[in-house]
């Protein structure tokens, strides 16, 4: 009987120890995999990357972990070549399957969001142009046009869209043009844009993008995506 009460306690410490170190290999983990992906992909913001499953070390050994979330901020992408920057993206990252000597991790799908406010959006449209949440899934873009020697602004509740798989297009739903000539032209001139999103983390691409009140929120998938190396 003493030795069996022996053996269970012995059991219980080791599998403490066990517990207390897969923990302390998972942080640490998850720190460097952070400062990786942080260097590879030149961010400027703050990253995150949480390693689920356990135990930790048995996924190590087999080289590939179950699911890896990762969320950035900051990203700096591009937008017909103006400068946009993605208040933030989390994906989940699945089937991660580690390089040789551990130095680089790859999943084989991934998927997420993305987040772009109001005010960075607007530094990529037209200048002169703001825009805000427009209720209902659409957005208020607001703009000014000088015509008949006066300057007119107008703000229009407009659809948003993706187009090519890359490209955010917004379009007005209704200017109205009071009898005015051109006025309706010229104002969807200031409104109206497309915005080709380029400088995604590798691997990843749009699927579809949606209005709600903090900005436009954007799907986005992908496969055979670095992690880090």
């Amino acid at each position: 009987m003493r030795a069996l009460r022996i053996l269970l306690i012995t059991v219980v410490i080791l599998g403490g120890l066990f517990v207390a170190a897969d923990r302390l290999l998972l942080n640490y983990a998850e720190s460097e995999a952070a400062e990786k992906l942080k260097a590879r992909q030149g961010l400027s913001g703050a990253t995150e990357v949480s390693i689920a499953g356990f135990p930790f070390l048995t996924q190590v050994a087999g080289r590939e972990l179950e699911r890896v979330d990762v969320t950035v901020r900051g990203i700096e992408a591009s937008a017909n070549g103006r400068r946009v920057v993605i208040t933030e993206m989390s994906a989940a990252l699945h089937d991660v399957r580690l390089g040789s000597g551990f130095g680089s991790a790859t999943a084989t799908t991934a998927t997420g969001t993305a987040r772009i406010s109001y005010a960075d959006l607007a530094k990529a449209a037209d200048e002169d142009v703001t825009l805000a949440y427009g209720g209902n899934g659409k957005v208020k873009v607001t703009g000014s046009v000088g015509i008949l020697g006066r300057t007119i602004s107008r703000s229009v509740v407009s659809t948003v869209s993706l187009v090519d798989g890359d490209t955010i297009r917004v379009r007005a739903d209704e200017v109205p043009g009071e009898g005015i000539p051109r006025l309706e032209e010229l104002i969807r001139g200031r409104t109206d844009f497309d915005r080709k999103i380029t400088g995604l983390p590798q691997g990843m691409k749009l699927e579809k993008v949606q209005a709600e009140e903090n900005g436009l929120v954007i799907t986005v998938s992908g496969t055979d995506v670095p992690l880090s190396g």
